[in-house]
């Protein structure tokens, strides 16, 4: 297969600290970019990350010493790579662009020596194993490795990954153009409409956007009201429903909670097969707000901090 070299480096990453390269990684899209676009990361929302490349929320260098770790064990599953596979490869310390986009960019872990090839190094929960059973690898790690192969233009890539800290597997990735068209599409969509144009993608449960509208909408204009589109009451509706469904659902969970503690009386824990069950006494301190207020109520006046907030409500009225 004939492969295109990349013909635009960004910037070497040599010197670069970990936050510096995460700031940088806001200048555009990369490949751990790809798969929340694509609404497959469990972990981040198309939302959020709108937030992170638009410059509202602060992109924290929050785990240093994960990092820290995550590069020694880079290492490891290279070094474990080579070894089992036969093949070298070697560290590649370059942000990397799209031609053509230059906003679309890459981090590779390392090139393989000889191929026209990338290595994507991974670590892995040892509660995550199943994902890595069959053949096919996760998909957030098949489209982050894809938009390497759409960026770099080369054919092929290896996934090498460790998990649990005792099982190491490694996996050949054959290019799919296909799939690259669909995620370089994705892209260049979030990045023109969504990023340069502000426009924020659909509104999701995350904290991340309940923060948003509690900035964007603090205050409320006193007594205004509105009309909202018939299309609302469908929303309405199923909102009312899900509402419902969570309070039955919740009412079960408690029974079934009640029912173990039941079963344990005075013990604090109890074990079948799989599970370990506590029902252990906490011990917190609180301030007696009311006792303050009785007794102490100059006290309680000084420290009493006012609070507003708006308050969601839903109810029919015919």
């Amino acid at each position: 297969m004939k492969t295109r070299e990349v013909q635009l480096v960004v910037k070497s990453t040599v010197e670069m600290s970990h936050q510096e390269w995460l700031q940088e990684r806001t200048k555009g899209i990369g490949g751990s970019d790809a798969s929340i676009i694509l609404g497959l990361n469990k972990w981040k929302t198309p939302f959020e990350l709108w937030l992170e490349k638009t410059g509202q929320s602060i992109v924290e260098d929050s785990a240093r010493e994960a990092a820290y770790f995550g590069n020694i064990l880079e290492d490891m599953v290279a070094k474990e790579f080579e070894i089992r596979s036969g093949k070298k490869v070697r560290r590649n310390n370059f942000m990397l662009q799209h031609p053509e986009h230059p906003f679309i960019m890459a981090n590779i872990d390392r090139k393989v020596v000889g191929e026209n090839a990338i290595l994507e190094c991974k670590t892995a929960s040892v509660y995550l194993a199943k994902d890595w059973e069959s053949e096919e690898i996760p998909d957030s790690y098949l489209v982050q490795v894809q938009h390497y192969l759409g960026v770099t233009g080369y054919n092929k890539a290896y996934i090498a990954v460790l998990i649990g800290g005792q099982r190491f597997i490694w996996k050949e990735i054959e290019r799919d153009d296909e799939l690259i068209k669909m995620i370089f599409d994705a892209e260049i969509h979030f990045w023109n409409h969504h990023v340069l144009e502000k426009n924020p993608p659909a509104l999701d449960g995350s904290s991340a956007a309940e923060k948003f509208l509690k900035e964007r909408y603090e205050q409320a204009e006193k007594g205004k009201t509105i009309d909202l589109s018939f299309s609302y009451k469908e929303k309405l509706d199923s909102l009312q429903e899900i509402k419902a469904n969570i309070k039955q659902l919740q009412e079960l969970a408690k029974q079934t909670e009640n029912e173990i503690k039941y079963e344990l009386k005075d013990a604090e824990v109890g074990f079948v097969q799989n599970y370990e069950v506590s029902w252990k006494e906490i011990t917190s301190n609180r301030v007696d707000s009311k006792r303050l207020k009785n007794d102490f109520p100059n006290i309680y006046e000084q420290v009493l901090k006012p609070s507003s907030y708006r308050k969601f409500n839903v109810k029919e009225i015919g």
